[in-house]
């Protein structure tokens, strides 16, 4: 029921002329109460639709492009910028070392049987800590020590003159092996967890501080029991990419993720 109030001192006319006046009022209020809430309505869909698009932009996968030499290796980008590849069994081990070291890079490698061989290419500059660290990272990740759910192990570097194929008296060499003479200097990877994101249209896969700072999104991963299929599949959700392509890049011995978002850059 609407109760209203008449004003004793005015006649009926004056009493309906004033609510007439006040309901005139409330309606252009209400009017400009819809409209503002349609227009917001409108932006939210609006932006709405260009978030999804750019999803959709980001996690789209590239025009195919022509692969680059060291796709056929594992490689990230160090947070420095320098590139670093790895073996991804004995074959390419070998071409690793034969090929594509030079003067001035920096060769990693472990103890650990099976392990990669991985190069820091220098370019004639400096190598950094954080590099180096990020490459004993790599080096750990993609070791058996990832299979075996190790936490850490021991990686050591030396330099390439220090990698030779000249076998002791009695010693065979096989494909993937050599020699390592010299001082070696060893690091303890600081932790066996592996980011990947999207780089150039390429899904690169090394430690997460260099992951996220080349990669517009990222997902880290650690030791686990799923499999690389389904691992691959909740990856690419997360990143985009093509699918053979991630599980190019995981390790041997399954995994689990613990973590994705977007790069603070």
């Amino acid at each position: 029921m609407v109760r209203i109030i008449l004003d004793y001192t005015k006649s009926v006319e004056e009493n309906a002329a004033m609510y007439f006046e006040k309901a005139k009022k409330a309606k252009k209020k209400l009017k400009g109460a819809l409209e503002a809430r349609a227009e917001s309505e409108r932006k939210l869909r609006k932006y709405e639709k260009e978030r999804v698009k750019q999803v959709a932009r980001e996690k789209a996968p590239k025009e195919k492009q022509e692969k680059k030499w060291f796709e056929k290796l594992r490689w990230f980008y160090s947070s420095d910028g320098m590139l670093v590849i790895g073996g991804r069994d004995a074959t390419t081990n070998e071409i690793l070392i034969k090929k594509h070291t030079a003067p001035g890079d920096t060769v990693f490698h472990t103890d650990m049987a099976g392990s990669p061989f991985v190069v820091v290419k220098s370019e004639g500059e400096a190598i950094s800590q954080i590099t180096l660290e990020e490459a004993s990272v790599f080096t750990g990740c993609y070791s058996k020590a990832w299979g075996l759910g190790l936490s850490t192990l021991e990686v050591f570097y030396v330099a390439p003159e220090q990698v030779t194929k000249e076998a002791r008296a009695g010693e065979y060499l096989k494909k993937g092996s050599f020699v390592i003479s010299g001082k070696t200097n060893y690091l303890n990877p600081r932790e066996m967890k592996l980011g990947m994101g999207m780089y150039e249209g390429m899904v690169m896969a090394g430690p997460v501080s260099a992951v996220k700072k080349h990669c517009t999104s990222y997902v880290a991963i650690v030791q686990g029991r799923e499999k690389a299929s389904s691992l691959a599949k909740a990856i690419q959700k997360k990143i985009g990419g093509e699918l053979d392509d991630i599980v190019r890049v995981l390790p041997t011995g399954g995994g689990k993720i613990i973590e994705a978002a977007r790069c603070q850059r």
